[in-house]
């Protein structure tokens, strides 16, 4: 575990992020996927109205003048209410789904992103603790400890 209260700080504040990442990741995903299968239930459900429209319209040809009109005022309202299933359907797609879809790019990135930081934080903490191993070993020497060439101060000089 970390030694200072900044860098146990650090550590948490690493792994809620990092639970946020998985988090988002999982339940976007779910999302993502509930939607499109609500939306491809949505266009099946449009087409089979659209079947049903024009069975209705073929059935009105049949029949006479006042059914026919009446029937067909019924296949026209019903097709106009296809329609707004359709805008339904162009929407859910445009403006849930597509977003809902690029946020697996963006985790990937966010995910990366914390492995670099994890990454370069592990190099710091091991740079220090060789530091530390280096100052118990010659407490007086201080110049050897400013010369280490690993280490990111290096050229810093200690008084």
């Amino acid at each position: 575990m970390s030694r200072t209260p900044d860098a146990r700080a650090r550590d948490y504040q690493t792994r809620k992020i990092q639970e946020n990442i998985t988090n988002v990741e999982r339940h976007f995903g779910e999302m993502c996927q509930l939607f499109a299968a609500y939306v491809r239930k949505t266009a099946r459900l449009r087409d089979k109205a659209d079947v049903l429209v024009k069975e209705i319209g073929m059935y009105a040809d049949t029949e006479t003048p006042n059914l026919k009109r009446g029937m067909k005022q019924f296949a026209d309202h019903l097709a106009k209410i296809q329609d707004y299933r359709q805008a339904e359907v162009e929407r859910l797609e445009a403006k849930v789904i597509e977003p809902l879809k690029s946020y697996g790019a963006v985790v990937k990135q966010k995910r990366e992103d914390l492995k670099t930081t994890k990454r370069a934080r592990d190099r710091e903490a091991k740079q220090m603790a060789q530091l530390e191993r280096t100052r118990q070993r010659n407490p007086s020497d201080r110049q050897i400890i400013v010369s280490l060439p690993h280490l990111p101060w290096k050229s810093l000089e200690i008084k």
